[in-house]
């Protein structure tokens, strides 16, 4: 049997797989982060998550348009995107000086990457190909099928692919944290300085639930929904009845709970239901009247913000007000998940693609549009994730589970105007295709887009092993230069 599951070796599966050990390295790191920030204290930073959850065909989303499209059309047959067609909503649409363009669906997107309508003069968006969950650097396609080197668990699995993304540690770990978690268990204490012992706002908020990427050891994630916190009902009630109840509501779910459960994942619960009881009625406060910013009235901003008639769009409005407000809420830094789901296209991927990339492109653009006008720009970075590719091959109408992907990175600080990454070539069983049908291998790591969000964010060179455990794999931390070249 080949081995295709080799970990990094035994210190690094320790440090991984036991929560005492990352506990030292974070404690270890966090001892020495505030002298390492410099001015990175000073700015409100952002940091929102796009996850398409199912597995988006991005190799539809983002498409060659010089001499590479005779690849695309011969591996994509009756799933190609024409070039050129009579019908201007039927053809790609151009990036310009990039060689590539992308979905007829997609046409604010291109506005934001080719710095057009809206954004004249601002190109706020970019592109990320060939990206995948990597635990080291595959040389080449024969490197992975003689199983020479280690590669993710349960290639081509949903849940384990989804997790990968979020955890950013594909070789599985025994106790479960994501990155954008074990980034707050560093920097939150660090850099959200204006908290003090009686006061206390999670900086991770996710308003689609609860998900891996923002669970950390000490940190956990605050779930909200379109309206705001999540509350009891009489939460917010004065009568001796309801203050009675919420007393005894907080009794049970507060540390004792935790006492009892080893798993990470349950104890971050216990206290993330906690902090929502006891943070909820404050931060409904400000999200409900959020002021204004930018001389702008922020809920108005959102109102009549241009969002797709679509669920996603609550998701979007209340990720606005909640970077919004993040003043009030005394934080310097923050996190945002949000999920738009279905992209599981086994069938029926062109009219659904169509569809669901229009909604994407439309919200990506409304809430874009939103951060500019409230003069939030500069301090929000906007990025997708998915579980994985899909196969270039037609299965028929659709495609398969496969591995490589594209990816958007969009905001003020980011180099709009670009596609970074090695494209791959699209021949099917060619160099970059490790067989089934057109699965792609990637060239490009997620701990490498990672960890450029990070710095960004104001995770130091020495913090950075202990938020993405695989990165030296790919990129030095204390490298003078960005691991991709993203941002500006």
């Amino acid at each position: 049997m080949r081995s295709r599951r080799k970990f990094l070796g035994e210190a690094s599966c320790a440090a991984i797989g036991s929560t005492s050990v990352l506990s030292t390295l974070l404690n270890l790191t966090m001892a020495n982060h505030a002298a390492a920030q410099g001015g990175l204290a000073g700015q409100r930073k952002s940091l929102v998550c796009i996850f398409l959850s199912g597995g988006c065909d991005t190799f539809n989303l983002l498409i060659p348009t010089d001499g590479r499209y005779a690849e695309y059309t011969a591996s994509r047959s009756n799933l190609a995107i024409p070039l050129n067609d009579p019908d201007p909503a039927k053809k790609i649409i151009p990036l310009t000086d990039s060689g590539y363009g992308v979905h007829p669906s997609c046409g604010k997107l291109a506005e934001m990457f080719n710095g057009t309508g809206q954004f004249a003069g601002r190109k706020r968006l970019s592109f990320l190909t060939n990206i995948g969950t990597l635990i080291e650097p595959i040389a080449n396609k024969q490197a992975y099928l003689n199983g020479s080197i280690a590669v993710p668990k349960a290639l081509f699995s949903h849940r384990d692919q989804i997790e990968q993304w979020q955890t950013s540690v594909p070789q599985g770990m025994s106790v479960l944290s994501g990155w954008g978690g074990r980034a707050a268990d560093i920097i939150h204490s660090t850099l959200n300085t204006e908290q003090t012992a009686n006061y206390y706002m999670p900086m991770n908020f996710s308003v689609a639930g609860n998900s891996a990427f923002q669970i950390g050891e000490s940190e956990g994630q605050f779930v909200i929904t379109g309206e705001g916190a999540l509350g009891f009902t009489g939460a917010g009630g004065t009568s001796p009845a309801l203050v009675a109840k919420n007393q005894a509501i907080r009794s049970i779910i507060a540390s004792p709970v935790e006492e009892h459960y080893s798993n990470l994942f349950h104890r971050t619960h216990a206290r993330t239901t906690a902090n929502s009881v006891e943070r909820g009625a404050q931060f409904q406060q400000h999200y409900a009247a959020p002021g204004t910013l930018n001389t702008k009235s922020v809920a108005d901003t959102v109102r009549d913000a241009p969002f797709p008639n679509h669920y996603i769009s609550s998701q979007f409005r209340a990720a606005v007000k909640t970077i919004a407000i993040r003043e009030q809420l005394k934080l310097k830094r923050q996190t945002v998940f949000i999920e738009f789901g279905g992209w599981d296209h086994h069938a029926e991927l062109l009219e659904n693609h169509r569809n669901m990339l229009s909604v994407l492109d439309g919200a990506l653009y409304a809430f874009q549009l939103c951060l500019e006008q409230l003069g939030l720009m500069d301090d929000v970075i906007t990025f997708t994730a998915s579980d994985f590719g899909r196969t270039l091959r037609s299965n028929g109408q659709g495609t398969d589970h496969a591995w490589s992907s594209n990816q958007i990175v969009m905001g003020g600080p980011v180099q709009g105007g670009t596609v970074r990454g090695s494209f791959p070539s699209l021949v099917i069983d060619g160099p970059d295709d490790i067989g089934r049908g057109g699965r792609i291998f990637p060239k490009l790591s997620a701990d490498e887009y990672f960890c450029e969000l990070l710095r960004w964010f104001g995770v130091t060179a020495g913090d950075m092993d202990s938020v993405l455990p695989n990165i030296r794999n790919f990129y030095n931390p204390a490298s003078s230069v960005n691991p991709v070249g993203f941002l500006a």
